[in-house]
């Protein structure tokens, strides 16, 4: 089973793009992605709960997993919007600093993080260690840095030694040797596989794991089995 990390529906405000979940599954469907963590950019830009609501329901009725995303121009609502993912058992949260024009040194970021961290989530992070890594760094919080490049690798790395809970997607590590750098330094279970599928070319992402020489075990992690174990999920 492959399992995207980074699938988003709804309409990007600033392009007027759209991807409503029908034409996102029939995307992962041609691409043989069977799934994976889904988020509203309804959720991320201006209507958190109903957005949210939206992710679960698309989740539900295609057997993905939903990702809740919260609005940190609003730390407080943000701080509710968890304890009702919480309720609703939902491991994944998605946080756009960039988007939302929050900067990573806000001091509101690093105590949201602390706040997921409490309540056991995983974050899945628009952005780089560069970005925000600072606010996430000696909280033992899970993240998956869902923008990190192939440039900033080394600093990743680096971080990782310190910092067991951090996770990089794949989708913008495209240059050829990045994946086996990392897991000649990390291992494999930092990685997963992240497309962000309708939205940026999945099938760059996809050769370069077939073109991969990973062994069926490292395979296995990156295409499923870290994002089931951050998701806390059995299949």
């Amino acid at each position: 089973m492959i399992a995207d990390c980074d699938l988003l529906i709804g309409r990007e405000v600033t392009s007027g793009l759209r991807q409503p979940p029908d034409q996102l599954a029939e995307r992962l469907a041609q691409a043989a992605i069977d799934g994976g963590a889904v988020a509203s950019l309804r959720a991320l830009q201006f209507d958190v709960r109903t957005g949210n609501d939206e992710a679960a329901d698309a989740a539900q009725r295609y057997g993905w997993w939903p990702v809740y995303g919260i609005d940190l121009r609003d730390p407080l609502g943000a701080e509710q919007e968890m304890d009702r993912a919480a309720e609703h058992r939902v491991h994944l949260l998605r946080l756009a600093p960039g988007r939302q024009q929050i900067a990573g040194t806000a001091p509101r970021l690093r105590t949201l993080v602390r706040r997921a961290t409490e309540l056991g989530m995983t974050l899945l992070v628009e952005g780089s260690t560069v970005d925000v890594g600072a606010a996430m760094m000696g909280l033992g919080a899970s993240v998956v840095f869902l923008d990190q490049h192939f440039y900033d690798l080394g600093e990743f790395i680096l971080l990782a030694r310190d910092e067991p809970g951090f996770h990089l997607s794949t989708r913008l590590l495209g240059s050829p040797g990045a994946w086996e750098l990392l897991l000649e330094h990390a291992g494999p279970e930092r990685l997963l596989l992240g497309t962000r599928a309708g939205w940026f070319e999945e099938h760059a992402v996809l050769d370069q794991l077939h073109a991969s020489a990973l062994a069926p075990e490292q395979r296995e992690l990156i295409v499923g089995g870290n994002l089931r174990r951050l998701a806390g999920r059995s299949s």
